[in-house]
């Protein structure tokens, strides 16, 4: 059962600046989105909000099954993930950093250990399993963390500028592995990014946030 999201003039503000003024938008068709716009336009915030990770100062936030409108509780909220550009780690093996999401959940330990492996699987970092995380480079911490969002199986996965920070190998990686998410049917991607040559090469529709507002989208190729 996929999920739907729907906002409706959202807006938000820090200290009385305005980050978000009435913004809408409809992400009703898998794929992947792409938020462009400047540093400061108000994505991170955007992505923030959708993620329901905090609430807005006015406007609607609606996911949707079915047709039908869905509760925003606990249950909602696993069933949808963010990832931020730096990815905080545990003082504890790349293992049971992404296992954590599952441990909190209730999952016996031998699913656990299943699901913990073909999500290291999936982003290319299993040999790393018992390295302590807090060894990894950049890229790989990375991958790190699209495995701990992969590992919970969301159906909307919120990406925050996910290659912004690292090199050309693993922004490759990151890029495969979202192309994959799609082609697979397992998420939609809503990605804020400033590379618009990553825009081209992996989005099916841009939207452009600047100075708080959506000021344009457009779809880039036909959703698969």
């Amino acid at each position: 059962m996929s999920l739907s999201l729907a906002v409706s003039a959202l807006s938000k503000h820090y200290e009385g600046k305005p980050i978000l003024v009435d913004c809408s938008y409809s992400f009703d068709e898998p794929g992947i989105y792409g938020l462009i716009g400047p540093n400061g336009g108000g994505k991170s915030t955007f992505l923030r909000l959708c993620a329901l990770l905090e609430g807005p100062d006015r406007g609607v936030i609606d996911y949707y099954s079915e047709g039908l409108v869905i509760p925003q509780d606990r249950e909602l909220r696993r069933r949808i993930t963010l990832v931020l550009p730096k990815v905080g780690v545990f003082n504890t093996s790349v293992f049971k950093n992404v296992a954590y999401g599952l441990k909190i959940r209730g999952l016996p330990a031998r699913r656990i250990k299943d699901k913990v492996l073909d999500a290291l699987n999936y982003v290319g970092i299993a040999h790393k399993k018992d390295q302590n995380a807090l060894t990894l480079s950049s890229g790989e911490t990375q991958r790190l963390g699209m495995a701990r969002a992969l590992v919970v199986e969301p159906e909307v996965l919120f990406l925050d500028e996910p290659t912004a920070s690292i090199d050309p190998q693993n922004t490759a990686v990151i890029e495969e592995i979202i192309l994959k998410l799609k082609k697979e049917a397992r998420a939609m991607v809503i990605m804020a990014t400033h590379d618009m040559e990553q825009v081209r090469r992996i989005t099916d529709r841009v939207i452009r946030i600047d100075q708080g507002k959506i000021t344009n989208s457009r779809n880039l190729y036909p959703a698969i």
